[in-house]
């Protein structure tokens, strides 16, 4: 999800960490730039340097499930992908991980060719890890969130409704050779990449859960606003040798994904307060998408994941 940027420690932030043990001898906190769903604060202890992450309330109406999100980011670090997990204290909807010193990834980033073989890496330890202890669908969750947005009478793109064909076909393609699911983050924006130099960790388990593999490969990649061939190389990293047909399968979740997160954004823009275009960074994405949909390769792109080897 977006970033929100760095902000002001307050004593309401402060009275939440003081009901954490763990975080009970901190010497210092500071502000970490974070999504817009949580508030992260780098805290500094005698026995180590920690994040704690601060939920905010708007989480159920966005399908996010704190107790979830703890259980698989345990389960995550037991893959070796992700950052200890130190504390949880759902009483006041803190989390708290081991800090990671490293660099947050950019786009550019993510489309480096030589990051392809780094990121499949990370992305291959993560999903071979632990069960997570709940699923993750786009093609479940965007009807949800449409039907959210269509209750609340939150405002929609021109056209959006046109495409439900099409999201109907891009799963009826995607069932013809099912996949199964692994442990996925779900939400692999460059932010939630950390580079150490020796190796990436992948951060943030908010929207994890078991889910098609592909779909965190194409997520990744369209969150990058990259171009098919950058999609290539990064499937081709991941799989070990060239795949049309996975490559589709990752770019049509890909696209799934920019139609679905569309609505993320037209919820956010209709109740959250906080000082940010929601819907400027929804449309982008749904912008990117509708070329997609009325693109030339839309039909190719159905075909090869239904009939590809």
């Amino acid at each position: 999800m977006p970033d929100a940027g760095p902000d002001t420690v307050t004593e309401a932030m402060l009275a939440r960490l003081d009901a954490v043990p763990a975080l009970a001898s901190r010497t210092e906190v500071s502000d970490l730039s974070g999504g817009l769903t949580n508030r992260n604060l780098k805290v500094t202890t005698p026995e180590g340097v920690f994040v704690a992450r601060l939920s905010s309330p708007e989480s159920a109406l966005l399908a996010i499930d704190r107790d979830a999100e703890h259980a698989n980011s345990v389960a995550a670090a037991a893959s070796g992908a992700a950052p200890d997990v130190i504390a949880f204290a759902p009483e006041v909807s803190v989390l708290v991980v081991r800090f990671v010193d490293g660099s947050t990834w950019s786009p550019s980033d993510v489309l480096e060719p030589q990051n392809a073989p780094r990121a499949a890496e990370a992305l291959r330890m993560l999903h071979a890890g632990p069960r997570f202890a709940n699923d993750f669908d786009m093609l479940r969750l965007q009807p949800q969130y449409l039907a959210l947005c269509q209750e609340r009478g939150f405002r929609l793109p021109d056209r959006y409704l046109d495409f439900a064909d099409h999201a109907s076909a891009i799963a009826d393609a995607l069932a013809v050779r099912p996949v199964p699911t692994v442990p996925c983050n779900n939400d692999l924006l460059a932010a939630n990449v950390i580079d150490t130099g020796d190796r990436v960790w992948l951060i943030d388990y908010e929207y994890s859960g078991n889910n098609d593999p592909f779909f965190e490969v194409g997520n990744l990649w369209s969150e990058a606003t990259g171009t098919p061939d950058d999609l290539e190389r990064l499937v081709t990293a991941y799989v070990g040798e060239p795949s049309r047909a996975l490559t589709a399968r990752a770019r049509l979740w890909g696209l799934m994904s920019k139609y679905g997160w569309m609505l993320w954004a037209s919820i956010q823009d209709g109740t959250s307060d906080l000082d940010f275009d929601f819907w400027a960074w929804g449309m982008e994405k749904y912008d990117r998408a509708v070329e997609e949909f009325d693109g030339p390769d839309f039909g190719r792109l159905l075909e090869e994941v239904r009939t590809s080897a």
